[in-house]
């Protein structure tokens, strides 16, 4: 068992206390993390004179030889090691000997997994960043196809008013551009270097924190210990993002789940992305819809998990705080392979926009419409939607529909009516009216499409400050 301590100990750890102890299963995952992390901490004991310039240079090029070996199979962490530090750490001393033990002066294990987990985190939301970029590209091409596409709008899964695919999918553009904009937040709060916090109360080394934090790309050093080493903050919020992320990826599976029924059949899933039945020949079912919606409780499960680790925890670093990562990993894995996939599935989708038409058209969403030409017309608000709700109910026995109406049923129910109410309450007037900023009309679309390409096209830059 290679393990970083054991000198105040007389007795062997339990096999079954180190292996519950043990973190290696699972740490191991930010091997990379760990030795850039190592590698700047040298480098910055070499600048203060903490190392001599030959022993940092001989340190720095073993940990870069034990990098290299891991990531091409010729190096492989196994579960003799506690956790990855000790891992890198026992690697190094075999190659350099006593010049490797000097790798953890000025450092404890505490800062050093508080800077692995955060620059892992870091890493990982940058990540799921650049994904929702491409899916913000996808939903956008499929706006700027469809200003055209009547649909019907819906409240209560009831249909309400005519809308067009480029107004509905401009829903989710906005909610995922919200998601981004959560993640820049979070980067901006997380991104300052806990190394050199020490077990949490720093360090007699003359150490050079800000060096350290510049080197791994951070704005600066944590300003307190303590909180240095116990904080997880960064990963509370980057979980609420996740699962804000896969709330808004599930409610946009549901809908693509309804609309692939063959009550809808608003649009078909490509091959690609569907499956069909072991005893039915006729199904095909929407899969990855279905375990997008499914994977959401799993990272909302995380975030309470963590949630619920970190609540009792005094200051300052408690092996508690080891279970935040197990489940992290977890949730960061399933939000990047859903939003890829159904990225994938939406790029992919035809969309049935005669069928979203006759919905439309069948479904009473001009009766809104046909009120307000009353209203124009000299009608009280109150008597036109009754006198509308009549129209409803005559339409419903006879199955037909508003615009089905001659003029003469129309005039005996309400003698207002005249020609010019079938322009009024078309599909293309009732959407293409309604022109302030945010509805369906097409000019005001163009406008909101045109706001959102130029936003894609702008890059995203971290802040550039050097302190907080």
């Amino acid at each position: 068992m290679a393990q970083l301590w054991g000198g105040r100990f007389t007795k062997q750890t339990d096999k079954l206390v180190y292996n519950f102890n043990a973190s290696i299963s699972f740490d191991q995952k930010f091997y990379k993390q760990d030795i850039e992390g190592s590698i700047a901490h040298v480098r910055m004991l070499g600048k203060q004179g903490i190392l001599t310039e030959e022993e940092m240079q001989a340190i720095v090029a073993c940990l870069k030889e034990i990098l290299a070996d891991v990531e091409a199979g010729r190096l492989v962490i196994t579960d003799e090691y506690e956790d990855i530090h000790s891992f890198v750490e026992a690697n190094l001393i075999d190659r350099l000997g006593d010049t490797g033990k000097k790798l953890h002066t000025g450092r404890s294990r505490n800062d050093q997994v508080a800077l692995d987990m955060r620059l892992y985190t870091r890493e990982e939301l940058l990540h799921v960043d650049a994904l929702l970029k491409e899916l913000l590209g996808t939903i956008l091409h499929i706006m700027e196809q469809n200003t055209e596409t009547i649909m019907p709008g819906f409240t209560h899964l009831q249909k309400a008013q005519p809308i067009t695919l480029a107004h509905h999918m401009g829903a989710y553009f906005e909610m995922f551009k919200r998601d981004r904009l959560r993640l820049h937040d979070i980067y901006e709060r997380m991104n300052y270097c806990p190394l050199g916090s020490g077990a949490l109360a720093g360090t007699t080394y003359p150490l050079d924190r800000a060096y350290t934090a510049e080197l791994l790309g951070f704005y600066g050093p944590t300003l307190n210990s303590m909180d240095g080493v116990s904080d997880r903050d960064y990963l509370i919020e980057f979980l609420s993002a996740c699962a804000t992320i896969m709330m808004h990826l599930s409610r946009f599976s549901e809908e693509v789940i309804i609309w692939n029924s063959n009550e809808y059949q608003f649009v078909e899933i490509d091959d690609a992305y569907s499956t069909g039945s072991s005893i039915m020949p006729q199904k095909k079912n929407p899969d990855i819809a279905e375990l997008v919606r499914g994977k959401t409780g799993r990272v909302y499960g995380a975030l309470m998990s963590l949630l619920t680790t970190m609540k009792g925890i005094p200051l300052a670093y408690n092996k508690d705080m080891q279970e935040d990562k197990e489940l992290s990993f977890d949730a960061m894995d399933t939000v990047k392979g859903c939003i890829a996939l159904f990225n994938g599935m939406l790029a992919t989708m035809k969309f049935n926009r005669e069928r979203m038409r006759a919905s439309a058209n069948g479904g009473f969403t001009n009766a809104t419409d046909a009120a307000d030409y009353l209203v124009n017309h000299g009608v009280p608000f109150r008597d036109a939607h009754g006198i509308v709700g009549q129209i409803v109910l005559y339409c419903i026995e006879k199955g037909i529909a508003i615009d089905d109406m001659s003029l003469e049923e129309l005039k005996a129910i309400s003698p207002v009516f005249e020609d010019d109410v079938y322009e009024a309450i078309s599909m293309e007037t009732c959407v293409n009216k309604r022109l302030t900023v945010g509805a369906p009309g097409k000019e005001a679309m163009e406008q909101v499409i045109a706001a959102e390409k130029k936003y894609l096209e702008e890059e995203w830059k971290p802040l550039e400050t050097s302190i907080q």
